[in-house]
């Protein structure tokens, strides 16, 4: 409270300080043009009066430094927490960035296609596939072979099952003698290719020649033939609109509508 009450004196002083300096800027102006011995005492009053004022409270300005460097502190701390703050908000704005970028890349990026649509894609929608077995479903690779066993190829189960969901497979070959016809048949059965797919026994085909397997093509018209013999290939080339040949050897493309693939199942990516 003393204090308080000598700052407002202090105030009033400088008030009323102020006002003698107006009034005896005025009174100089007089006083020099009439100057007596009143007015040379009225000058001098004066600058006592000044002088003792500003004499009465020379630490009053250095009482109030304290608030000051306090003012200063709390705003040092402000401004630290401000800074703590904007740091803290940048770091949330780029997490929260970095999140919706991550939702992104997740939302664009590329899916891997199924086997269905693989199988689809390959085929150009063709609905209706005939393939050899020799060489193709089959471990064996001549009619000779099979006179002894028959063994479908687990690699090629997958992809052939796909096949028979979406298109109509007739799978065909020539053979010796009808033991090896039983064998191939058993080995289908056994693999599941009759139970788990869209394909029966009266879709599997026999012949006794080459000529009979081109014949069985030309008979069915499918969208696609698929075969291991170059000749029969060719010779197919005009009447069939797509053709897939089997071959562990790459070879120069016959025609335009005819493919090569080392393998069934690496034609559609599955190898």
């Amino acid at each position: 409270m003393a204090d308080s009450s000598k700052d407002e004196l202090l105030q009033l002083i400088k008030r009323f300080s102020a006002y003698l300096s107006v009034k005896m800027s005025n009174f100089l102006t007089v006083a020099f043009h009439k100057l007596d011995v009143f007015s040379v005492g009225a000058i001098a009053g004066l600058a006592v009066a000044i002088i003792f004022t500003w004499r009465v409270f020379p630490t009053a300005p250095q009482r109030r430094q304290p608030k000051r460097q306090a003012s200063g502190a709390s705003s040092s701390d402000v401004n630290s927490q401000s800074n703590a703050t904007l740091v803290s908000s940048r770091a949330s704005a780029s997490s929260e960035d970095s999140r919706a970028q991550n939702v992104v890349d997740d939302f664009f990026q590329p899916v891997k296609p199924t086997l269905a649509q693989i199988v689809r894609q390959k085929l150009c929608e063709g609905r209706k596939v005939t393939c050899r077995l020799v060489g193709v479903v089959l471990e064996e690779t001549t009619p000779e072979e099979l006179q002894k066993k028959a063994t479908v190829r687990p690699s090629v189960l997958e992809v052939l099952l796909e096949i028979t969901k979406f298109c109509d497979l007739y799978l065909m070959d020539r053979v010796l003698d009808d033991e090896s016809e039983k064998r191939v048949l058993v080995a289908l059965e056994e693999a599941g290719v009759f139970t788990s797919g869209g394909l029966i026994k009266d879709k599997v085909l026999f012949c006794s020649t080459e000529n009979g397997r081109t014949s069985f093509v030309r008979q069915l018209e499918p969208d696609w033939h698929i075969d291991t013999n170059p000749e029969i290939l060719s010779q197919l080339a005009r009447f069939i609109k797509y053709q897939l040949y089997i071959s562990p050897t790459r070879t120069e493309r016959m025609a335009a509508n005819v493919f090569s693939s080392p393998s069934l199942e690496h034609f559609f990516g599955c190898a």
